[in-house]
């Protein structure tokens, strides 16, 4: 028997559709239900890489582990990560197969897609109860309805019911709705079950003549208001997330200040969320216009077109700005691209990432690297191996993350490397990663997910503090991973107590839940 569905799209990208799907999962997952999360053509520079080396988007990913269950590329079959202005790497069910313009993907390719799309969702309905699908962008793109993969053309081949979503937060939400369904051809708009109002601020009550409004107008019911929340996170999908932004703006009291270089196509930037969670480290991004100071840390992240990124990064003075303070003895990290950055030179042969050929680094690391046409996909278990202030206390610690990169990275005499990997997708090797200078205050990794160590994390944080003369903090209680568990429940309460849940099981032609154990309704 295939798997029940429901699907989640919205008036605009950006409205909470991703949340609310990774919220369902959850609240699926505790009332007894075997649940998958499914989007089909998802366009993101945040990605991560499954147990066997496919690559998909950090969406689905956190979506799967709301769900309590292992990430797979069918949850997302379809990838695309911007290179430019109007093209994209394509990634199909985790591998990439090449760049493609905007033009050539929907009038070629998408085709293509769309029967890798249906292979992947069948495949999820075998094996859940129920498959919790994403929308991307709004439903109502009338320029892309004859060609779209993603929205309405999988509700109509899931048999879903959809719950169209808006964002109240940024005003106009009313109108959205009404405009959307307006927009659509009559199938579509019947096949819109419920509306939700996401991201509420205020008193519902005062709300409720706008409720009544738009289900007379629709004649579809609103099935929740669900509030604005803060105080816990959920991984945001394709971009830094507002309130990390927001405290990049503010000052802080916080004693180790880290500044993250917020790179033009940065990616996989959640790398960062657990130095946000802890109580001592201040968290900035610092872009175009923002002031970098002087930071107790400097990272360079992970890019798309890395190359594009430094050449950015010099037009805006802030490599210069960098260097000099490395000089004057500010540690420096890199991830990934931001560890190609870091080195002397970075050549593109092949135009796998960039026009531009070759380009001198920043220099800070005896290094050089070429791109390469084939993509490295995998999962590691790693030891630090680096020495020196930053290292040192963690030396021979086990960590754990994942690759992706098409750079393959040279080290020359005056570097070492930082790392030692012991394992790839499950396989055991024997070779180095990264690197550091000779003082061990700048280093660099291809390992994303480092700083989800929390043994690592306390380590690195704790030589940034003694620099300062700061005593060492002891690593808290609550592991990362088990706050993340936490906030998914908490995210599940939310919504749960904003949502018709009894309206939503009879749109999936269920009872209700065959269960509801201990996680349920925990805040």
């Amino acid at each position: 028997m295939l798997a029940r569905t429901i699907m989640v799209q919205g008036t605009a990208s950006h409205v909470g559709k991703s949340v609310l799907v990774a919220a369902l999962c959850r609240i699926f997952y505790q009332d007894g239900y075997r649940v998958a999360p499914f989007k089909s053509q998802n366009m993101a520079l945040n990605s991560f890489v499954t147990r066997d080396g496919g690559e998909m988007g950090r969406a689905q990913v956190v979506q799967a582990e709301a769900a309590g269950i292992e990430p797979h590329v069918d949850m997302n079959p379809i990838l695309l990560k911007p290179t430019g202005q109007a093209s994209s790497q394509v990634i199909v069910l985790g591998r990439p197969v090449g760049n493609l313009s905007a033009r050539e993907y929907h009038n070629g390719y998408a085709q293509k897609a769309w029967e890798i799309i249906c292979q992947a969702l069948d495949r999820l309905r075998r094996c859940y109860e129920i498959v919790a699908i994403e929308g991307a962008g709004s439903p109502a793109e009338v320029n892309l309805q004859a060609t779209e993969i993603v929205n309405m053309r999988v509700a109509r081949l899931a048999g879903a019911p959809v719950l169209l979503a808006a964002d109240i937060d940024k005003g106009g939400a009313l109108a959205a709705v009404v405009g959307t369904l307006e927009l659509l051809p009559e199938e579509d708009r019947r096949r819109v079950a419920g509306i939700i109002i996401n991201k509420f601020r205020g008193d519902l009550k005062l709300f409720q003549p706008a409720v009544d409004f738009l289900e007379a107008k629709t004649g579809i019911p609103v099935v929740g208001v669900v509030p604005y929340f803060e105080g816990f996170r959920v991984q945001e999908e394709d971009t830094v997330s507002e309130e990390s932004l927001r405290r990049s703006r503010t000052s802080s009291r916080r004693e180790v200040e880290i500044a993250v270089i917020h790179l033009p196509h940065i990616s996989n930037f959640t790398d960062f969320d657990p130095l946000e969670d802890e109580p001592d480290v201040n968290v900035r991004y610092i872009g175009k216009g923002t002031p970098l100071g002087r930071p107790d840390l400097i990272i360079l992240p992970g890019s798309k077109n890395t190359i594009e990124d430094l050449v950015s990064l010099k037009r805006s003075g802030l490599a210069g700005e960098i260097c000099r303070l490395a000089r004057e003895g500010v540690p420096v990290i890199g991830i990934c691209g931001g560890f190609q950055m870091l080195g002397k030179e970075l050549a593109d042969p092949y135009h796998t990432e960039s026009s531009i050929p070759r380009i001198e680094g920043l220099g800070l690391l005896d290094i050089s690297t070429a791109f390469e046409p084939e993509k490295v996909t995998t999962q590691v278990e790693a030891t630090v191996s680096g020495r020196g202030p930053l290292l040192s206390p963690a030396r021979g610690q086990r960590v754990v993350g994942y690759e992706i990169h098409m750079g393959r990275t040279r080290l020359g005499p005056g570097a070492v490397p930082a790392f030692h990997i012991h394992r790839r997708s499950g396989e055991a090797v024997d070779c180095p990663d990264g690197a550091q200078d000779e003082q061990g205050l700048v280093f660099g990794t291809y390992i994303h997910g480092l700083f989800d160590d929390d043994g690592f994390r306390r380590q690195l944080l704790n030589a940034l503090r003694l620099r300062k003369g700061l005593a060492p903090l002891e690593q808290g209680g609550t592991s990362h991973l088990e706050q993340r568990e936490r906030d998914y429940d908490r995210l599940a309460a939310v919504v749960r107590g904003s949502l018709d849940m009894g309206r939503i099981y009879q749109f999936l032609g269920l009872p209700g839940p065959k269960s509801r154990g201990s996680m349920a309704g925990a805040v």
